[in-house]
């Protein structure tokens, strides 16, 4: 049940992501996350390049960030997320066509307990 929030921030003007690389995007982190079909979902939102910025640099477009928000049930070991966190970067990267450093994995707290579904509460 990995959910995914991507947010992408590009070139002010850029026209949005088609459908079809949030769809890549899912796929490729459905094979990170081993899932059967449906169960890995991915949010993609685009953040303007105007509102981003970074302390006393400047960013040129083609340094512009990736920012990704992974939500499990339960949170994987260190040293699993540590692997996990790689492959996802690497495999985001790919699909997005940027290098591995512009993508940011951050793990949400664990989702057992706080999300619901349909109004069932996952446990």
């Amino acid at each position: 049940m990995p959910i995914l929030d991507i947010d992408i921030v590009q070139a002010d003007g850029a026209a949005p992501p088609v459908a079809s690389l949030t769809q890549a995007l899912a796929d490729a982190a459905g094979r990170v996350f081993a899932s059967a079909p449906g169960r890995t979902w991915v949010r993609l939102r685009t953040l303007p390049e105007a509102q981003y910025a970074e302390n006393d640099a400047t960013v040129t477009r083609d340094q512009l960030p990736v920012f990704v928000t992974v939500m499990h049930a339960q949170l994987p070991e260190a040293a699993a997320r540590a692997a996990e966190a790689a492959a996802l970067t690497q495999a985001l990267a790919t699909g997005l066509g940027c290098t591995p450093d512009r993508v940011h994995v951050q793990y949400a707290p664990p989702a057992a307990g706080r999300q619901a579904f349909g109004g069932r509460l996952v446990v």
